[in-house]
């Protein structure tokens, strides 16, 4: 006796979706400099800021010049301009254009790996 068994075979089979991943994912972060490069950044951004400020400085020390004390207030609206002027420049966008000068004076180029990003410099 043969007994033959209806076997339901199904081909209608999806393949399963592909996995979501977000095209707003952040960008990676380079390798972090030590702390004697940021330093050096640091002072490119400050000399950048003084540059900007330049004439507000100006009018501040020829006034404070040959005044000791009395320069406290003597010379207050100039100091004053001289401080809101560094601080109106001391922002993110010139923090970052120093740090973009440095790394074209020393030949560094960004690269972006998959998922992780590094520093490489040319060798001298």
């Amino acid at each position: 006796m043969t007994t033959t068994t209806a076997q339901s075979t199904s081909t209608s089979a999806t393949p399963p979706p592909p996995p979501t991943t977000s095209t707003s994912e952040p960008p990676p972060r380079p390798r972090p400099l030590s702390a004697h490069q940021e330093g050096q950044i640091r002072d490119l951004y400050y000399a950048r800021v003084r540059g900007l400020c330049a004439e507000e400085i100006k009018q501040f020390v020829e006034c404070a010049r040959n005044r000791t004390v009395s320069a406290a207030w003597a010379c207050r609206d100039q100091r004053r301009g001289m401080n809101s002027c560094m601080v109106s420049h001391a922002t993110q966008e010139n923090r970052d254009i120093a740090r973009e000068e440095w790394l074209s004076r020393r030949g560094v180029v960004e690269v972006v790996g998959k998922g992780r990003g590094r520093v490489e410099g040319k060798e001298e």
